[in-house]
């Protein structure tokens, strides 16, 4: 029997992550086994297939020209670990799945920026904290995340109060919602690249939402 796809998940250090057991699981049911990542959980140095991103944090403003005095919760040690694998998956052309804040930062080390604090920009989207799939976004036609998840609009949850405002290097936007702000990114190249503003490993019960983690395990070499 063939190895199962080895993915590393990237997150927060708590004992207690339920992204990274949502994640573990959807990764699971699709074929691949997860392996977890964290200033507190060392890389076992295993050859990981593809990788994953999560969400969490902020990210330290000075990683794309923010203001460095805006009272948010952030973690450096996580920035930086992260930033060196992402740097790692772009170098090895590894696949790369972000969620969330893993979106975001995938972008700021393609040189894109965000908006630091997008509270203010909303008018027409309910963006109410909460793990339901309570929020529109509407997905470009011809992109990869509108082949894998079949639709061309999708129900997202929503956890977030910053977003990508310019797409870094290789990157175009997929995803908008109502008031235009940025909510799915993906490669515009061979790269093997996605990022999308919500959490779909709360999500994994929705054959849309599942299917990203299909598409990333199908991904893996």
């Amino acid at each position: 029997m063939a190895d199962r796809p080895r993915i590393g998940v990237t997150g927060n250090a708590r004992r207690w992550a339920p992204s990274w057991w949502c994640s573990r699981l959807a990764l699971r049911l699709a074929g691949a086994d997860a392996e977890r990542i964290s200033v507190s959980h060392p890389p076992s140095g295993r050859r990981l297939d593809a990788l994953i991103i999560s969400g969490g944090n902020d990210i330290g403003a000075e990683h794309y020209n923010g203001d460095i005095k805006a009272q948010v919760r952030i973690d450096a040690k996580r920035d930086q670990l992260e930033i060196e694998w992402i740097k790692k998956a772009l170098a090895e052309n590894i696949p790369l799945l972000g969620i969330c804040r893993g979106a975001q930062l995938i972008n700021v080390v393609l040189g894109g920026d965000l908006h630091q604090d997008i509270r203010q920009m909303r008018e027409l989207t309910y963006n109410r904290p909460g793990l339901m799939p309570t929020k529109q976004v509407f997905v470009e036609p011809e992109s990869v995340l509108a082949h894998i998840s079949r639709r061309r609009k999708l129900r997202v949850n929503s956890l977030h109060h910053q977003a990508i405002r310019e797409p870094g290097n290789g990157l175009r936007v997929v995803g908008r919602d109502l008031d235009r702000i940025v909510q799915a990114v993906e490669s515009d190249s061979e790269r093997r690249i996605i990022g999308v503003q919500w959490h779909p490993e709360y999500l994994f019960y929705l054959p849309a939402q599942f299917a990203l983690f299909r598409w990333l395990f199908a991904r893996a070499d």
